[in-house]
């Protein structure tokens, strides 16, 4: 199946408006009519089946031609108009796209690449322990990825169903969590809200329009709403899913006592889609698990190699489906075990009622002295000290223990303050040897921390 069809099958009416964002309302019939001009547009550039067209740009416009390229079975690139011209550049040669696409042109470049057929785009892989991969993903896994989160609220008996309300976009149409939630409100049968730059106040105003009743936010933006003292109220918002970073349980509480919203926390990587994740049910009858990812969607498998006395080792996953491979040309035979597990790279550990705790990346984990700590425990309790608006704990060179805990803290709290609720909450060995005030820390376009691009300042 083309991703195309979530567009062509859509149930929606003719006249139906079918796409909004801030601006503008979209019918059905007439976001069609542009995908189709599109489509004919780069059909007449003589654009092959199977070639990368990169496209540039934002909102409606990328949904468009995200839609007229898989109507013409070409391989969709998207690319963040807000990064550098080098690395646009850098992402349409390592992606050898046949062409650009942008509001201002469409525009041929050589290209000897022409992907097999039911490749359906490219995405980038985070880029938190070396330089980005670019994901290879088909219509046939990744509809599957869509369903496999999808298939259980449509199990739902009949009595309970109601009409899915329009689902937002919070995040860029270049990101993964764009183009995910995207194609899942329609497969859904919903209409979408496009929002663009995240501001809370547009947020609060897409959702009580719209009557947004369920949606998704990274914990950054969830940060910035819990932050915003003007915001009295997010009705009718019920729930949110975490998306894009690691989600703090901390950040989760917060936002949950602030507006009343469930949030419901998930797991997954470029490659695989989501793993792991909660329900609605799982949210009300575990109260105390909150801090973990959730639980195994169906279908996926998953166990950790070689815990420790604690049970944490490496996260393995073997879900239905996951990435063609890399557009290098290289597959993910590497990643895999022999019976078909996909190796995260993630430290984890699974309590008794199978729900899954995410302890760290195997990168990110500090080794003092044989002892191990997780970067993620103690930036959590930093989190709690006044003043502290952002954390990250990373390990440093040390000449007797090997490396150290060091935190670099964005905010006014002071470093005496920090050390005392790290010994009060942590054994001695995990707190922080050096605390730094920054003004912001290294992130990625999804939100991730991007450790190895901490460094400490020079000795005075």
């Amino acid at each position: 199946m083309n991703l195309y069809q979530l567009l062509a099958e859509h149930p929606f009416a003719g006249d139906a408006e079918l796409i909004f964002d801030v601006e503008r309302a979209l019918t059905r019939t007439a976001f069609t009519a542009r995908v189709e001009e599109m489509a004919q547009a780069l059909a007449g550039a003589s654009v092959t089946p199977g070639v990368p067209v990169a496209v540039v740009g934002e909102g409606i416009e990328m949904l468009v031609a995200m839609f007229a390229i898989w109507r013409n079975e070409q391989v969709f690139v998207p690319v963040n108009p807000r990064q550098p011209e080098a690395a646009i550049r850098d992402v349409l040669d390592r992606t050898d796209a046949a062409m650009v696409v942008s509001d201002t042109a469409v525009t041929r470049r050589k290209s000897a690449t022409t992907h097999p057929y039911d490749t359906a785009f490219v995405l980038w892989t985070s880029g938190t322990t070396g330089r980005p991969k670019a994901v290879l993903h088909t219509h046939t896994a990744y509809l599957e990825i869509i369903d496999r989160v999808l298939k259980p609220l449509r199990a739902k008996p009949s009595a309970a169903r109601t009409e899915p309300s329009p689902n937002l976009i919070p995040v860029s149409m270049a990101l993964n969590a764009g183009i995910y939630n995207s194609l899942f409100g329609l497969r859904a049968g919903a209409p979408l809200v496009l929002m663009g730059a995240f501001t809370t106040t547009t947020f609060a105003t897409l959702v009580e329009r719209h009557a947004v009743r369920s949606t998704v936010l990274p914990p950054a933006a969830m940060a910035m709403l819990s932050d915003d003292e003007a915001l009295t109220s997010l009705a009718p918002l019920r729930y949110v899913r975490s998306i894009t970073a690691p989600l703090s349980a901390f950040q989760a509480r917060r936002f949950t006592e602030r507006f009343g919203v469930t949030v419901l926390n998930g797991y997954g990587q470029a490659e695989i889609g989501e793993v792991i994740g909660w329900t609605a049910a799982d949210a009300k009858a575990h109260p105390d698990k909150v801090g973990a990812v959730g639980r195994p969607h169906a279908g996926v498998d998953v166990r950790i190699e070689d815990p420790d006395a604690n049970g944490v080792g490496e996260l393995l996953v073997r879900p239905p489906n996951h990435a063609a491979g890399y557009a290098d040309g290289t597959s993910l035979t590497d990643r895999l075990t022999a019976d078909g597990h996909v190796r995260t790279g993630d430290l984890a550990r699974i309590d008794v009622d199978n729900f899954v705790w995410i302890e760290g990346r195997q990168g990110d984990l500090i080794n003092r002295g044989g002892n191990k700590v997780f970067p993620d425990e103690v930036e959590e309790v930093l989190r709690t000290v006044a003043g502290v608006q952002d954390v990250a704990v990373s390990g440093a060179p040390d000449d007797r223990l090997g490396e150290v805990p060091v935190a670099f803290v964005v905010g006014t709290a002071d470093h005496a303050e920090l050390e005392a609720a790290c010994r009060e909450h942590v054994v001695a060995y995990k707190v922080p040897v050096r605390f730094h005030s920054v003004r912001s820390l290294p992130r990625n376009e999804a939100g991730k921390i991007l450790r190895k691009d901490l460094v400490e300042p020079a000795p005075n």
